[in-house]
């Protein structure tokens, strides 16, 4: 069994347009969210084997806080080049390449492609997984190489603006 949890960086800072995307920091909301996001996922009790992120400053940000909330060594965040605008079929190599002893995986980045992986793994229509927004399914397969379409079944989804489900 595989369980997969997929995160949104959260919501970015627009403030100085001379900025590259990839150096756009959180801002006042994304600071907020993030954090909360972390305690929801850490009253779930679910922590990561691995947690992989974007190297972009709003995705690693984002990973270090929510890794902070669930008691998970920011030293132990692993930066992911590809993640940095990877689309479905990168997410999916990515995915595919992990070490198979690593039963529980994080995997914050960006859109569109978190949106796409989460609907192609799961058979979800999903319209656009929000900043911050948090995806989790499990695979019941032994090899992170197995994964692909529809073999995941969604356990849940939280997003900042709606209240903590269930």
């Amino acid at each position: 069994m595989k369980r997969l949890v997929v995160i949104r960086h959260a919501k970015s800072s627009w403030k100085d347009p001379g900025l590259r995307d990839f150096e756009r920091p959180l801002n006042k909301r994304g600071k907020a969210d993030a954090p909360e996001m972390g305690r929801r996922l850490a009253r779930r009790s679910l922590i990561p084997d691995r947690l992989l992120a974007s190297p972009a400053k709003r995705a690693i940000r984002t990973a270090e806080i929510i890794a902070g909330a669930i008691g998970f060594p920011a030293e132990r965040i692993t930066r992911v080049d590809r993640l940095y605008g990877a689309g479905v079929a990168d997410l999916v190599g990515i995915l595919q390449g992990l070490d198979d002893s690593e039963e529980t995986v994080y995997l914050v980045g960006h859109n569109p492609g978190l949106t796409d992986l989460v609907n192609l793994v799961c058979g979800a229509f999903l319209d656009n997984l929000p900043t911050c927004g948090v995806f989790c399914a499990d695979f019941a397969i032994s090899s992170w190489k197995e994964i692909g379409r529809h073999r995941g079944k969604c356990l849940f989804m939280d997003f900042p603006k709606h209240p903590p489900a269930g």
